[in-house]
């Protein structure tokens, strides 16, 4: 079997690639083991945990309710196998979708792993009809697009199926009653919330002294306060080691927020990803791969390889799905021969925990590292009517402003809704805004989005729900 194009993977990268290629003319083959398309984000990631954390947010809602207006409802029966049923349906509809998207397209899905033989040639394992004769697919140029795997350090990976990572916890068995989440990184944070809304004792433990390393410190705080108020957080704190005792796990802490003993009914490991760059033959062709097990991808999305591209969590940081599909369009127009590169000025992250903490562009933090001279302007939402309204006056908005040109550099919010609001300052930052570009554009009132424009009158100093003097 031949093919133009192969895609190594059927994630966001992957299908994406695979369609752009299919609707430009190409013949377009995509090699994926798993039986149904969609990748880590919708089968074992993003869209399966935005569900569970949907069901959580609107639990805390109700509970919301009865401390702040008073309107009481009784305690939540929770079915847990009809919450799996759910969350199972979303995946399958959203695969189904994505397998007849492929039919129309004339995408040949090819259910097996593939594993490069040379530079043009995919040796093909697995027992399933779509393989053809040979178990060879050749192409003329590949797209790897094979995502990424949870990383479990080998002191922490005992065999337990009480020790899940992402991929375990999604999966729902039951509701702990005590939890153990190590590592206080986004997924962990998504999922420990997921969690304790459903009823059981969460227990988060991190290395540092920050939940999220890396995020703005001034993002974090009022994610800190919140789930301080509905989990243990025990930073500064290293795990020792894991034990299984049956029905238990036995874990052991070393640090200030925690020392000596404990037992949990189960423990989530979320302490990062690492890319799925091994077992697929790799060094069978011409692609390099760096130190942390990335493949080294030019502007183009090429490798060292002249048949070979790369995209999405195997072609480097930061792993998110938008940035693996808009790779993905980069790679294609690159073979049809348009001068494109992939250089974006912003790349969105999003912390979907409530509430939510959302950034884009230069951080703060960023901006120190690198000498960028920049100034900070902060809106507090406590002065937003609909944060009041909403009864969660503890969110943000900030910019990071260009004090020489006045043009924004970045932004970061965290309240709930920042997931939604942050594309608003993506498209700021990609144009080269000024500040005066937000300002003097009318937002709606009362909205959460008010707050952007309010950050921008903050650096002018003319903010009129807060008090700040002139800046200039």
């Amino acid at each position: 079997m031949h093919s133009q194009l192969a895609v190594l993977g059927g994630g966001p990268g992957g299908y994406a690639a695979a369609f752009i290629a299919a609707d430009a003319g190409i013949d377009v083959t995509i090699v994926e083991s798993d039986p149904r398309l969609g990748g880590t984000c919708l089968l074992r990631g993003c869209i399966p945990s935005k569900a569970l954390l949907h069901v959580a947010r609107v639990i805390s809602e109700v509970e919301e309710l009865k401390h702040d207006w008073g309107v009481a409802y009784c305690a939540p029966r929770i079915d847990i196998e009809k919450v799996r049923e759910r969350k199972d349906q979303v995946i399958k509809r959203m695969s189904t979708g994505l397998k007849q998207l492929a039919k129309k397209r004339n995408v040949t899905v090819v259910n097996a792993h593939g594993k490069l033989l040379n530079s043009t040639t995919l040796v093909l394992a697995g027992d399933h009809s779509s393989i053809p004769d040979g178990n060879q697919i050749t192409f003329d140029q590949l797209i790897v697009a094979t995502g990424s795997t949870p990383a479990i350090p080998g002191s922490l990976a005992i065999d337990s199926d009480r020790v899940m990572d992402s991929t375990g916890a999604l999966e729902l068995v039951d509701v702990p009653e005590r939890l153990l989440v190590i590592g206080g990184s986004y997924i962990g944070l998504e999922m420990g919330t997921v969690y304790a809304q459903l009823g059981s004792q969460v227990s988060v433990v991190e290395l540092t002294d920050n939940l999220l390393p890396g995020a703005d410190p001034d993002l974090v705080k009022p994610l800190h306060r919140r789930l301080a108020k509905m989990m243990e957080l025990m930073l500064g704190t290293k795990v020792g080691s894991l034990g299984d005792r049956g029905d238990q796990v036995e874990v052991t802490f070393e640090g200030p927020g925690k020392i000596g003993i404990e037992h949990y009914d189960r423990v989530l490991v979320s302490v990062g990803r690492r890319p799925s760059s091994r077992g697929i033959g790799l060094e069978n062709t011409q692609v390099q791969v760096d130190q942390s097990g990335f493949v080294v991808c030019d502007a183009q999305q090429r490798t060292t390889d002249s048949h070979i591209f790369a995209v999405g969590d195997v072609a480097g940081e930061p792993m998110l799905a938008h940035k693996a599909s808009h790779e993905a369009k980069v790679a294609v127009e690159t073979l049809l021969g348009k001068k494109v590169a992939f250089k974006p000025a912003a790349i969105p992250a999003v912390v979907f925990t409530d509430p939510e903490i959302a950034w884009a562009g230069l951080t703060e933090a960023d901006a120190k590292r690198d000498g960028v001279g920049h100034e900070i302007a902060i809106y507090p939402w406590a002065a937003s009517g609909r944060a009041q309204t909403l009864g969660r006056g503890e969110g943000l908005t900030k910019w990071l402003v260009d004090p020489n040109t006045n043009r924004v550099l970045g932004c970061g919010m965290v309240g709930p809704g920042a997931g939604e609001l942050i594309a608003e300052s993506v498209l700021a930052i990609e144009m080269g805004c000024e500040v005066r570009d937000i300002t003097e554009s009318i937002h709606p009132h009362p909205t959460l989005s008010e707050t952007l424009k309010n950050a921008g009158e903050v650096y002018y100093g003319s903010a009129v729900e807060i008090y700040k003097p002139k800046r200039r």
